[in-house]
């Protein structure tokens, strides 16, 4: 089970690690800073996809009945999954890479919280201090950075770079709760279908105010359109698969496992743009792993849900309701005439 969740883990990591990747390749190779544009071509494959098998069902799990039913729980949805994609994104032009990789991290305690008090989800200790490990590997991996010169990438505004990553990660946090709750009590396919469709309407309409300048910008050859395909598939690939992952173990460990997406993208980084290793980035892979498999070594356990005392004795109330009980039932009654006159009623 411990290596099947890790293989499912990073797994994940190489999606993202795809997106990140061709991101940075555009904006440094070719100055295209498109979020937005990006998130919309991944949600209107979502819609293109899932939302048109939700179309072509029928009865309860239908997309009308969907819609009728919790259309206004997934607008909110829809509306944290874009805004925590954007602001995360959008925070790089503001602060250092340091900040983002650190910060990010805010989204864990946030998401065990939300799992504890929505999900009843239960932890016990070696779940605490496997957290505690995964960060600690974050933070080696976040020196490694500054030893090798990666934080210079200052912005103009370092304390709005921050709030963005945290407003971000509680966003993704609140994201991957609701993800969880819907692929472990309805379905799969609601959730991408629901998520693509309003996704798809918000990050559009974001896209139409915040972002129409940028695209007019890009200057567009078959190297561009390339990359932009391979994130929209990479995209596609993290939202498709995130769910099997998530039903198989939890919000929680998916968020610990692509940790090491950065690690990922640090490797392809050697190569593309010429990054400088150093050996704590394997040091911090490996305590990211061996705390991500302590956390998978115990599973977490689901409180049960309270129910009220039987009382013990019978009060006045009780004793009432009892006396009314009994008089909804209609003894049966027996008349019986013997020799002088003498009447017998005996009842059953």
């Amino acid at each position: 089970y411990i290596l099947k969740t890790i293989i499912l883990g990073q797994t994940l990591s190489l999606f993202i690690c795809g997106t990140a990747v061709t991101s940075q390749y555009l904006a440094e190779q070719y100055q295209v800073n498109t979020p937005m544009f990006q998130s919309f071509i991944n949600y209107s494959l979502l819609l293109l996809v899932y939302t048109t098998m939700l179309a072509f069902r029928t009865g309860s799990d239908s997309l009308w009945q969907i819609l009728k039913q919790r259309w206004w729980k997934y607008i909110f949805l829809g509306l944290a999954d874009v805004e925590a994609n954007y602001m995360i994104v959008k925070a790089y032009q503001y602060t250092t890479l340091t900040s983002v990789q650190l910060l990010d991290c805010f989204g864990i305690p946030v998401l065990m919280a939300l799992s504890w008090f929505i999900l009843r989800a239960r932890y016990r200790l070696i779940h605490f201090l496997a957290v505690a490990v995964c960060l600690l590997g974050v933070g080696t991996m976040v020196g490694a950075d500054i030893l090798a010169g990666r934080q210079d990438s200052e912005g103009s505004d370092v304390v709005i770079g921050d709030v963005l990553v945290l407003l971000g990660a509680s966003l993704y946090a609140i994201s991957n709760v609701s993800e969880e709750y819907i692929v472990k009590n309805l379905s799969r396919v609601e959730f991408l279908g629901m998520v693509g469709l309003f996704g798809t309407v918000i990050s559009g309409l974001q896209l139409a105010i915040v972002e129409h300048r940028e695209i007019m910008k890009i200057q567009w050859n078959w190297k561009v359109a390339l990359l932009f395909t391979v994130f929209a598939l990479c995209m596609f690939g993290l939202y498709s698969f995130m769910p099997v992952v998530i039903k198989v173990t939890s919000a929680t460990s998916v968020n610990l496992g692509i940790l090491t997406a950065d690690l990922y993208s640090l490797f392809f980084g050697l190569f593309l743009f010429f990054y400088k290793f150093s050996g704590l980035y394997i040091l911090s892979f490996v305590i990211i792993m061996v705390g991500f498999i302590l956390y998978c070594s115990t599973p977490t356990r689901t409180a049960e849900p309270t129910t009220l005392p039987q009382p013990t004795s019978t009060g006045l109330d009780n004793a009432a309701l009892k006396l009314e009980e009994n008089d909804t039932v209609t003894p049966a009654i027996t008349v019986q005439f013997t020799r002088g006159e003498t009447v017998v009623v005996s009842t059953d």
